[in-house]
């Protein structure tokens, strides 16, 4: 008897791993039903392997769309071809062409995103999809670390890039009957592949929330009507888009014959082989066809299949996605671009110069400067200029967006010491400017910022509020994000003279 229990200890050790192997194959099998293997996806083109933290797994550069070279620069994306084996998705793909890049890469197969998810545990987590801003200059996903809200949030975040600048949005009617566009298709390209492929990564297809600031944020307004978009997600997010500003395709289609005669391509017969026989590195100087208050950018344009018309329009006629919307804008949008502008210029607006820099962008530049006395912003014209772009094209049309949508939770961000803010030079105080909340969602370049304790608790609010309304698209709030707390968001039609500009147009393109 002792020989026969000898003979059973002795086979234990290989008994238990016979068994333990049995059950790892069989949870790899239950992984690989769902797309999961630790660390290693599998996507529709194929196995991807990323990298996995303690608290996070991070797959990045995953094509979303077959590169958009040769004949397929401006062409709307393809779908992503296949690949053998596993992918490397253990850092980011390069971001598209744009000038100055720095010592980030950049090409033109740029198509690729990023996919943030908590370590482990439940499937169907809601999905959040961040378009980058940029003026649709520049930028990438890559900018955005966005682990805080992965597992804070307890959720799936998708970061993408997109077609930036010429390469993006030239409306050259040489390229198509309906040029312009090819980045916010690439925008739907990638909302395509998060529903075909979200799943493997944890993600419920089906609890897509789309978000983006700056022009990201316009983007987001613009798939809210975008007939292509619709039933790719189920709420939006808006931050500090100005979405009033679209070209129309006729306005883009003459920019963007007089810029490709600039850069050779003078004749219609040839000028769709000319264009796209240039090197990328001659094509980053944007055509410039809309404007925010003076300041041209592409984007894109209204009038056709992609874009019938501008998100207001469609908004005032019903034509918006009748998802939940949370929507939102700083105190001070428009002291970030002042900066830049006078650190470009060298000038300051004074208070001798501030009626001509009024009537230069306001047609009715006199009612303006009464609403809007330099007086009344302790004698600092800039800071009164700067006041009149914020109101008219960022707050008062964000109240109205909110009035106009059947379901919408409203936000200001005002924290004047923003560590984001610190980073822009002016001779003048920036209050709360464009920009200065994104620090507060995510690591801008991988660098959290330097909080004190109250500005921590107010980034840990403001993750858990995006977060809630991700997961349940519960609207109906109205909210101040301030240095001493978050409070009901009170005054706000009063502060930013959101009466007076109901009667009157915003600022033009000067001509």
């Amino acid at each position: 008897m002792e020989a026969v229990f000898g003979a059973v200890r002795r086979g234990l050790p290989a008994v238990l791993g016979l068994v333990l192997a049995l059950a790892a194959s069989a949870c790899v099998a239950s992984d690989a039903a769902v797309g999961r293997v630790g660390d290693v996806v599998r996507t529709a083109s194929g196995l991807v392997r990323g990298t996995a933290a303690p608290d996070h797994r991070l797959f990045q550069g995953i094509p979303y769309a077959a590169p958009p070279v040769g004949e397929r620069r401006w062409q709307p994306p393809a779908p992503a071809a296949a690949w053998p084996g596993e992918r490397d998705a253990t850092k980011p793909g390069p971001r598209c062409p744009q000038a100055p890049a720095g010592a980030t890469a950049t090409s033109e197969d740029c198509l690729t995103l990023n996919v943030w998810t908590p370590a482990a545990g439940s499937a169907s987590r809601p999905v959040l999809v961040w378009l980058h801003g940029g003026a649709f200059v520049n930028g990438g996903g890559d900018r955005y670390d966005a682990r805080r809200l992965a597992t804070r949030g307890d959720e799936v975040v998708v970061t993408i890039n997109y077609r930036l600048g010429a390469l993006g949005f030239l409306a050259d009617p040489a390229l198509d009957t309906q040029p312009g566009n090819y980045g916010f298709l690439d925008q739907q390209q990638a909302l395509l592949w998060v529903r075909d492929n979200i799943a493997a990564f944890g993600g419920d297809p089906a609890a897509v929330t789309i978000a983006g600031e700056s022009a990201g944020g316009m983007s987001v307004c613009d798939h809210l009507v975008a007939p292509g978009s619709r039933g790719l997600f189920r709420a939006a997010i808006v931050q500090s888009g100005p979405c009033g500003q679209q070209a129309t395709l006729a306005d883009a289609e003459k920019a963007s014959v007089a810029y490709a005669a600039a850069h050779g391509c003078r004749d219609r017969a040839t000028a769709a082989a000319c264009l796209r026989a240039l090197p990328p590195g001659k094509l980053l100087d944007a055509p410039r066809y809309a404007s925010l208050a003076g300041i041209e950018l592409p984007g894109p344009v209204t009038g056709g299949s992609v874009l019938p018309q501008a998100p207001p329009e469609g908004i005032r006629r019903g034509a918006a996605a009748p998802v939940p919307v949370l929507l939102g804008t700083t105190h001070d949008e428009f002291t970030y671009f002042l900066a830049e502008e006078t650190a470009s210029s060298g000038q300051p607006i004074t208070r001798h110069g501030y009626p001509e820099a009024l009537r230069r962008i306001f047609p009715d530049a006199a009612a303006v400067a009464a609403e809007y006395p330099v007086d009344a912003f302790s004698g600092n014209a800039s800071l009164a200029y700067a006041a009149t772009v914020t109101d008219s094209v960022f707050a008062c049309p964000a109240a109205r967006m909110a009035a106009a949508l059947p379901s919408t939770s409203t936000y200001e961000f005002a924290d004047p010491a923003a560590p984001g803010a610190k980073d822009v030079s002016a001779p003048f105080p920036l209050g709360s400017p464009h920009t200065a909340e994104l620090s507060y969602l995510f690591d801008i370049d991988g660098v959290p910022a330097a909080f004190s304790p109250a500005q921590q608790r107010l980034s840990d609010r403001m993750v858990d509020d995006w977060t809630a309304f991700v997961r349940t698209g519960r609207t109906g709030t109205t909210v101040s994000y301030r240095p001493d707390g978050v409070g009901p968001l009170t005054g706000f039609a009063k502060d930013h003279h959101c009466g007076f500009w109901a009667t009157r147009p915003g600022p033009v393109m000067p001509r």
